[in-house]
C-alpha cells in the first residue's frame, strides 16, 4: 500500500473525518430524542433564542430573501461540482461519495445547531400545561363555539353570510400586522415573544405552489418565507406559522397552533377572523374523521361565505396539482418522521388537541 493511499484513508484526512461524523450525528440525535427536557432547557430556551436573533438582525431589514439567493448559489455550486467531478464516479467511486457525505455532514451539523435540535424539545402541550387527549364530545363543543364566533365576526365585519371575505390589506401590511398578535400573546406566554422581525415573500413562490407548500423557514438565513400566491385569508396565518418556526417551534402542528393563538390575539378583526376560520377548518375536518353524521349536521351551521373561502383554497391548490407534489409531500413526510414526528404529515392533527384543550375553559 503506497503512502498516498494510506494518507487518504488516514483519520487525519479531514474529508474522511467529516464523512464518518455524518452517521455519528444521526446516532447522537436518536439518543437525544430521549432527553427532551435537556433540549428544552439548554437549547430551545437556552442558546437558541440568542443564535436565532443574529441572522434576523443581519438580514431582516433587507427587502428581498437572502435565503433564496443562498439556495440559488448552493444549487449552482452543486451543479458545477458535479460537472467537474462526475468522471470520478467511475474512477474513484469511494472518494466521490466521501466528498458528498462530508459536505452533507457539514450542512446537517449546521442545520441542527442553528435550528434542527428544536425538533427534540418538549411537546408544546407539556410546556403550556395542556392535556393532549380529548373526546369527540369536547371536539364538537369547541367546534360549535368556533362556528358561532366565526359567523359573528363575519357579520361584524359588515358582510352578508353568503359573501366570502377578502382581507383589505396588502401582503406587506399583513406582515406588519402579524407582529401585533405576538406582542399581545407574549403577555400570556413569555416564551412566545417574537423579535426581531424577518419575514418576506419567497422568490420561489411558484415552485412552492407546485410542491404544495404555503411557506417555509430558512434556518440558515433566519428568514420566514411566505408563498405570495396563496389566497388572502390564509396569508396572515401562514405568516404567523413561519414566525413560530423562527422562535424555535419546529413541529408543524405546534407552529399551526401558535399561529392560531397569534392571529386570535391580534387587535385587527380581519386577522382574528382569518385565525378563527383556520382553526375551525381543522376542527371540522377532525369531526369528519370521527363522526361523518355529526360533520354533515354541523357543516350546515357555518356561514356559506366561510365555506366559500375554504372552497377557494381547495380550488387554488387543485389548479396546481402535479405528480411532483406527491413526491415532495412524501419526502417531507419522511423528513418529519426522521426528525422526531412519528406520524409525519398526519401529526398535523395534533393541532386540534391543542385547540380543544386550550379553549375548553377560555372564552372566544
Amino acid at each position: 500500500m503506497n503512502n498516498s493511499f494510506r494518507g487518504r484513508f488516514s483519520l487525519r484526512n479531514p474529508k474522511l473525518i467529516l464523512a464518518l461524523a455524518f452517521p455519528l450525528q444521526i446516532v447522537f440525535l436518536q439518543i437525544l430524542r430521549h432527553y427532551p427536557r435537556f433540549v428544552e432547557t439548554y437549547y430551545s430556551q437556552g442558546i437558541y433564542p440568542i443564535l436565532s436573533k443574529i441572522p434576523r438582525y443581519l438580514f431582516g431589514w433587507i427587502p428581498f430573501s437572502i435565503g433564496d439567493v443562498f439556495y440559488i448559489l448552493l444549487i449552482v455550486l452543486a451543479i458545477r461540482w458535479i460537472y467537474k467531478n462526475y468522471h470520478r464516479l467511475w474512477r474513484e467511486p469511494v472518494w466521490f461519495f466521501v466528498d458528498i457525505t462530508a459536505t452533507l455532514s457539514i450542512i446537517y451539523f449546521v442545520f441542527n445547531i442553528v435550528w434542527g435540535l428544536n425538533y427534540y424539545r418538549l411537546p408544546l402541550h407539556t410546556t403550556l400545561e395542556l392535556n393532549s387527549d380529548y373526546t369527540t364530545e369536547q371536539l364538537i363543543q369547541t367546534t360549535e363555539r368556533l362556528i358561532a364566533k366565526s359567523n359573528e365576526l363575519h357579520r361584524e365585519l359588515g358582510y352578508a353570510d353568503t359573501v366570502k371575505i377578502e382581507l383589505p390589506y396588502t401582503q406587506k401590511e399583513m406582515f406588519e400586522k402579524s407582529i401585533n398578535g405576538y406582542k399581545r400573546l407574549e403577555k400570556e406566554f413569555p416564551n412566545l415573544a417574537y423579535s426581531p422581525k424577518s419575514i418576506k415573500k419567497s422568490g420561489w413562490s411558484l415552485g412552492l405552489t407546485y410542491m404544495g407548500y404555503s411557506g417555509y423557514y430558512n434556518p440558515f438565513s433566519g428568514e420566514a418565507q411566505v408563498n405570495n400566491l396563496i389566497k388572502t385569508y390564509k396569508f396572515p396565518v401562514v405568516s404567523c406559522h413561519e414566525e413560530a418556526h423562527q422562535i424555535g417551534y419546529a413541529r408543524e402542528n405546534e407552529a399551526n397552533f401558535i399561529a392560531t393563538l397569534a392571529t386570535l390575539h391580534n387587535e385587527d378583526p380581519y386577522i382574528q377572523y382569518a385565525g378563527y376560520i383556520f382553526a375551525l377548518r381543522y376542527c371540522i375536518n377532525e369531526i369528519a374523521r370521527r363522526d361523518i353524521d355529526a360533520y354533515d349536521t354541523i357543516l350546515l351551521t357555518v356561514n356559506p361565505g366561510i365555506l366559500e373561502s375554504y372552497k377557494e383554497m381547495r380550488e387554488f391548490w387543485a389548479s396546481y396539482q402535479n405528480p411532483f407534489e406527491t413526491f415532495s409531500k412524501s419526502f417531507w413526510d419522511q423528513f418529519l418522521k426522521a426528525n422526531n414526528q412519528s406520524q409525519g404529515i398526519m401529526s398535523y392533527s395534533y393541532m386540534v388537541a391543542l385547540v380543544v384543550n386550550y379553549f375548553e375553559d377560555k372564552p372566544f
